[in-house]
C-alpha cells in the first residue's frame, strides 16, 4: 500500500513546492515593482521635521532676503566619467579617480512656487501637495585629476575659495558632505542634500558626493561594484575639503549602499601618514557628526572597520529600522545581514565585544527607528531620514546643535547583551520641540 501510494505523495509535495516557489517568486515581484516605483518617484519636499512643524520655531527666521528663495544650490563632487564637461555636464555611471566639482542648483517647486509658500509649506503640517524638488543644472567648476594637486589647478582653487566664501557668510562653519544611496541618480542626489540643507534652516553648507550609481535596482550589482570603485576618490575629496576649506569641523551624512562608500574611506582616512600621531590625524581631517541612515553594508564588515576609525570621530551613529524591506532584499542579495538591519548573531565574540563597548564608552550612537515608537512610519520604512518628521527632526538635532542623545530626547536602552541603544519616546515631539525653542 505504502508502495502504491508514494507517487501520489511526490506530486502532492512537487505540486506543494510549486505552490511555494510560485508565491515566493510573486513575493520578490511585488518588493521589486515597489522598490522601482518608489525610486523613479520625483523627490518631493520632505514632511517638515517635528522640530518646525507647529510653526512656533522658524529656521528661516534669522535668513537674509538673499536666502529668501525657492532656489536651493548646493556644493558638489563626482568621480563619475563625463561624457560632455561644458556647458552642462553629462555623466556617466562609469567610476574615474578624477573628481568632478562644482555647484547644482536646484529649486523647490516651479516657477509658480512663490518663498511665502514654501516657508508655509517647511514650517507646518500644511496637508497642501509637496513641491517637486528638481535639478536645474550643474555649473561645473574644475576636474582634478587623480594625480594633479590643487595648487596646481586654477580652477579647483577657485572652487574651493567659493566654498569658504559660503562657510564664512553661514553661521554654521561645518560642511556637511551627504552620501546617497544605491539605484540614484543626479538629480535625485542633488534634490536630496538640497532639500536637508534647506531645512537646516539653510544654515549649513552642503556638498553631495554624486558616485556612479547605475540608477535601476536591477543594477544593484553594479552599483555595488561602483561604491567600491568610489572609495578613493571620496576619501581623497574628503582630504581636499580639510585642506583646502575653512571648515570646523566636517560631517557626512550616508544614505544606505552610500555606507558602502564612506565606511571604508573613513578606514583610509584613519590611516596616519608617516610619523603621523592619532591626535594630530583628528586635528588635521576635523571629522565630527558621521550618521550613517539605514546603512546597506555587512554587518560584520561595519563592526570590523568601525575600529579603525571610531577614535578619530567625533560622534558616529546608526540609524535602523529593523524592518526594512530594502534592507531585507539587500541581505539576500549580499548573503549577510546589513548594519542597518542587522542580525548581531552572524557576530563572533570579539566582534560583539567591540560593539557593545563602543556603544557604552566610546561616541557611538545606535538608534532603533521602531514603527512601534513612531506615528505614522510605515513598518518597512527604508526612506525614514527624510519621510518622518521624528526622525528628521532628531537628525537635524545631530547634526545643526551637535546635541548628543540625551539633549534630543532620546531614551537609553540596553540589549540583553549589554549593547546601549537609543528609542524615541512617546513624548519625543515636546522634547525636540523644546531643544529648537529658542
Amino acid at each position: 500500500m505504502t508502495a502504491t501510494h508514494a507517487p501520489d505523495s511526490i506530486a502532492t509535495e512537487q505540486r506543494n513546492r510549486g505552490r511555494l516557489g510560485t508565491i515566493a517568486r510573486t513575493a520578490c515581484a511585488v518588493l521589486l515593482a515597489g522598490l522601482l516605483a518608489a525610486c523613479h518617484a520625483p523627490v518631493r519636499l520632505m514632511p517638515t521635521p517635528a522640530s518646525f512643524s507647529n510653526g512656533d520655531v522658524d529656521p528661516f527666521e534669522k535668513i537674509g532676503a538673499k536666502l529668501q528663495t525657492t532656489e536651493v544650490p548646493v556644493f558638489y563632487a563626482t568621480n563619475r566619467v563625463a561624457l560632455i564637461e561644458h556647458p552642462d555636464p553629462i555623466h556617466t555611471i562609469v567610476p574615474s579617480d578624477d573628481l568632478r566639482m562644482g555647484i547644482a542648483h536646484v529649486r523647490v517647486g516651479d516657477e509658480t512656487l512663490d518663498w511665502e509658500t514654501l516657508h508655509r509649506l517647511s514650517t507646518s503640517t500644511d496637508p497642501d501637495e509637496r513641491p517637486i524638488v528638481h535639478l536645474d543644472r550643474l555649473e561645473q567648476m574644475a576636474k582634478l585629476r587623480a594625480s594633479e594637486d590643487v595648487k596646481n589647478s586654477p580652477d579647483a582653487k577657485a572652487f574651493f575659495a567659493m566654498v569658504n566664501q559660503a562657510l564664512a557668510a553661514s553661521p554654521n562653519s561645518e560642511l556637511l558632505i551627504y552620501v546617497h544611496g544605491s539605484n540614484n541618480t543626479v538629480p535625485r542626489a542633488a534634490a536630496q542634500a538640497a532639500q536637508f540643507r534647506h531645512f537646516t534652516g539653510r544654515r549649513m553648507v552642503v556638498l553631495v558626493f554624486m558616485w556612479p550609481s547605475a540608477g535601476s535596482i536591477l543594477r544593484y550589482l553594479t552599483d555595488v561594484s561602483n561604491a567600491e570603485a568610489s572609495v578613493p576618490p571620496f576619501a581623497r575629496m574628503v582630504e581636499l575639503l580639510a585642506e583646502n576649506t575653512s571648515a570646523s569641523k566636517i560631517d557626512v551624512l550616508a544614505y544606505s549602499a552610500g555606507a558602502q562608500v564612506l565606511s571604508p574611506a573613513l578606514v583610509r582616512l584613519g590611516t596616519p601618514r608617516p610619523g603621523e600621531t592619532r591626535e594630530q590625524l583628528q586635528k588635521r581631517l576635523r571629522l565630527g557628526q558621521i550618521y550613517f541612515t539605514a546603512p546597506d553594508i555587512d554587518t560584520r564588515r561595519f563592526v570590523n572597520e568601525l575600529g579603525g576609525y571610531i577614535d578619530v570621530i567625533e560622534r558616529v551613529s546608526i540609524a535602523a529600522n529593523l524592518n526594512d524591506s530594502v534592507l531585507r532584499f539587500a541581505a539576500i542579495v549580499g548573503r549577510a545581514s546589513r548594519a542597518g538591519r542587522p542580525d548581531v548573531t552572524e557576530l563572533d565574540e570579539e566582534q560583539t565585544r567591540f560593539l557593545v563597548d563602543a556603544s557604552r564608552k566610546l561616541r557611538f550612537d545606535l538608534i532603533r527607528v521602531d514603527p512601534k515608537d513612531i506615528p505614522n512610519l510605515p513598518e518597512t520604512s527604508h526612506a525614514f531620514w527624510y519621510d518622518d518628521p521624528w526622525v528628521s527632526g532628531d537628525m537635524l538635532a545631530q547634526f545643526v546643535l551637535n546635541a548628543p542623545p540625551t539633549r534630543r530626547g532620546l531614551d537609553e536602552q540596553l540589549t540583553p547583551g549589554g549593547a546601549r541603544y537609543w528609542r524615541f519616546p512617546a513624548d519625543f515631539y515636546d522634547r525636540i520641540y523644546r531643544l529648537f525653542r529658542p
